[in-house]
């Protein structure tokens, strides 16, 4: 009698087994690109498994594993981001054209409202920087200056040749890049 139960385990253990192959470099990717710390990143791999085999042990129920996979590793990250306080932007600063002092801190979620808000800012931030390595070179380098260095179209038109329109039109195309590169994980948390 003992023999059929050790077959069923062995069974379950080979199922488990596979879907952990199948899933970890997903998985791992999918960690990595909202957590900065690579001994982070693993712990959370780890954990997720260690749900996985648990959750099996105790035959619940599990219907997309792959959804709940992901959901549980969402839950580690914020878990992650309740014990670890993030870095600040407060120097980043920009005026906005009434020349009132913006930061990039007063765009983002506070880092005070909680582990949901600091794993907002967390993919925001990653988001952000994606989006901005997507623009070709002139539109990154003139969105930076001037968003996030606060510096006039003036100046950087005397400091590089280009005129003030070609610069306007270049990050007129980054800022429309931006927008519709973010508007789906803008979507994303809105929704939740």
């Amino acid at each position: 009698m003992n023999e059929p139960s050790s077959i069923a385990m062995t069974a379950q253990d080979r199922q488990i087994s596979e879907i952990i192959t199948k899933e970890r470099s997903r998985l791992r990717n999918f960690i990595r690109q909202r957590v900065p710390d690579p001994s982070d990143v693993e712990d959370i791999v780890q954990d997720v498994f260690y749900k996985l085999v648990e959750a099996n042990r105790l035959l619940m129920p599990i219907e997309h594993i792959t959804g709940w996979l992901f959901r549980v590793a969402r839950n580690r990250i914020t878990d992650l981001f309740r014990k670890k306080r993030p870095e600040t932007f407060s120097d980043q600063a920009a005026e906005d054209e009434h020349g009132e002092l913006l930061r990039i801190e007063d765009l983002l979620p506070s880092p005070d409202a909680g582990p949901e808000a600091l794993y907002v800012r967390s993919v925001l931030l990653d988001e952000l920087e994606f989006a901005l390595d997507e623009l070709s070179d002139e539109q990154r380098e003139v969105f930076v200056a001037h968003e996030l260095e606060g510096r006039s179209f003036k100046e950087l038109a005397a400091e590089t040749g280009v005129s003030v329109n070609t610069l306007l039109s270049r990050k007129r195309y980054a800022v429309l890049h931006l927008r519709e590169r973010l508007q789906s994980i803008y979507d994303e948390f809105t929704k939740a």
